[in-house]
């Protein structure tokens, strides 16, 4: 019989959890790409698709323009102890102030931006993506309301979905000037909470027509958030190409609605991941199933 030390039986690590974090991670990379391909196999939605985001670009642009006319006033009225200071330092502090507001109105165009284009475009992305259900198979009912109960559903959560970004970007914005810290994780991790964030905003219409809350919906999607990461974390890196944000929402919207039908295929890799997603080896389309609860 062995005299040493007993041995400690060493856990094993989770292979199929690890295995299907990965494979939601492809999945939402896929309906990504999938997205912007049905929309350019659809010229006609995503010519009409462009318009909600070019009226969102010229508000965006003219605010930003009005704020950059305007924030060297706005720092010299919020620094009147800076009346009496000798030069260089007053006009070297305003202006570091002055470039600080017009980069938060930036901060804040990057934030809002996919909320505002898909209030203003409501109808007609609800449109595209009852046409991207339609082209997949059965398109759910959805709740019977007036229409501007819709919109106003659509502003409130909006702003609830804005109040937990900033619960996020605000830490991390300050993180930003820690030394090594601010320059490596920090930007990686801000891509990452916007990808998430970003990817909560474009499911929203086609999560709505199945009946999810907003609470529902980001409870949804953290319990699947290597897929919302996926999907959320690339269309935050291409929308940051100038323009790229106008040109890319219908396929963006599109994309989503196919994340939604993975989501209510119930299975990592089914649904809007798979084959029978595009219709399967026979051309079938895949029907939805139920969300879980």
């Amino acid at each position: 019989m062995p005299t040493g030390p007993a041995s400690v039986a060493r856990p094993m690590p989770d292979r199929s959890s690890n295995l299907i974090v990965m494979n939601d991670l492809v999945v939402g990379l896929r309906c990504a790409g999938r997205g912007q391909a049905w929309a350019l196999r659809n010229r006609r939605w995503l010519g009409f698709g462009l318009l909600p985001g070019l009226i969102a670009l010229v508000i965006y642009l003219a605010g930003l323009l009005l704020l950059a006319l305007r924030a060297g006033g706005i720092a010299a009225w919020a620094t009147p102890f800076a009346d009496g200071w000798d030069s260089p330092w007053q006009s070297l502090f305003r202006t570091g102030l002055a470039l600080l507001v017009f980069a938060g109105g930036l901060l804040l165009t990057v934030l809002t931006f996919t909320a505002v284009t898909l209030l203003i475009g409501e109808l007609f992305y609800d449109s595209l993506s009852e046409q991207v259900e339609r082209t997949q198979g059965e398109v759910p009912s959805g709740p019977d309301r007036p229409l501007w109960r819709d919109l106003w559903l659509s502003v409130t959560d909006s702003v609830y979905v804005f109040g937990r970004v900033l619960m996020w970007t605000v830490p991390l914005f300050l993180l930003g000037f820690v030394p090594v810290l601010g320059q490596t994780v920090v930007p990686v991790a801000g891509v990452a909470v916007a990808g998430f964030f970003l990817s909560v905003e474009l499911t929203a219409i086609a999560l709505e027509r199945r009946g999810l809350t907003v609470r529902e919906r980001l409870g949804l999607l953290r319990g699947r958030k290597a897929l919302a990461l996926g999907f959320g974390v690339p269309m935050v890196l291409l929308f940051m190409i100038p323009l790229a944000a106008v040109v890319l929402m219908p396929g963006a919207v599109a994309g989503a609605t196919l994340l939604v039908r993975d989501l209510a295929g119930g299975a990592p890799g089914e649904g809007a991941g798979g084959a029978a997603a595009d219709g399967g080896a026979g051309g079938e389309p895949a029907p939805a199933g139920p969300l879980p609860g």
